[in-house]
């Protein structure tokens, strides 16, 4: 099974792309193209998750597609047919509806924390000094330190550089002197969506802006 993709409106969110599936192999044009994902909805409209061309490509395959938005984003080449000689194919949309509902429970799920979901949220910023870094010089700090009976959870936590970590110590930051310049916040599954994919297509993201929360609309503003 090969794919041939056509880039339309990549949008690079300056999330690092995850490592391509050693499974397949794409042409060496399409590598990065290849670490597109397709955008997962159940029958309602409700979004679900990212998902690969691969997972996509047997949704199809099963006939599992309700309805899709947007135009075909890649190709899916597949098996010739004895008979006729002709090659199916599918055509893979940037959005795709399954048949079906998700269960309750599933809709809206807290985002795992992790350093690079954490770090993503607060734009690579120290929220302390104000600066940009890379993630290999940003830390997980604890506002309310953890032996202070603080919890590692979204809404106490922030990106920090190790040189404002050192120094507020174990310590809030009231006590260090050291106020925030933003205050934590869990994002909500669409927000973590966005957060966690550098590649989306302009069809995703428009979707996905449509759906956010309205306080995180003021937070983008």
């Amino acid at each position: 099974m090969e794919t041939d993709t056509t880039p339309r409106g990549l949008i690079d969110t300056g999330v690092a792309a995850p490592a391509p599936d050693a499974a397949f192999s794409l042409p060496p044009p399409l590598h990065r193209l290849g670490s597109v994902r397709l955008l997962s909805l159940d029958a309602h409209g409700r979004v679900l998750d990212w998902i690969t061309w691969q997972d996509a490509a047997c949704i199809y395959a099963r006939g599992a597609v309700a309805w899709t938005l947007g135009d075909p984003c890649q190709h899916v080449h597949g098996a010739i047919n004895r008979a006729s000689g002709r090659r199916s194919g599918l055509d893979l949309h940037p959005i795709i509806a399954t048949r079906g509902h998700a269960r309750s429970r599933a809709l809206d799920p807290t985002p795992n924390l992790s350093n690079a979901a954490l770090f993503a949220r607060d734009a690579h910023l120290c929220l302390y000094c104000g600066q940009r870094f890379g993630r290999p010089h940003l830390t997980r700090d604890h506002v309310q330190p953890l032996s202070k009976g603080g919890l590692d959870t979204w809404e106490n936590v922030v990106s920090a550089c190790f040189q404002c970590n050192s120094r507020k110590s174990d310590r809030t930051p009231q006590q260090a002197g050291m106020p925030l310049l933003a205050v934590p916040y869990r994002p909500s599954w669409i927000e973590h969506l966005i957060l966690s994919n550098r590649n989306i297509l302009a069809d995703q993201m428009a979707f996905l802006k449509a759906q956010l929360p309205r306080r995180a609309l003021r937070r983008s503003a």
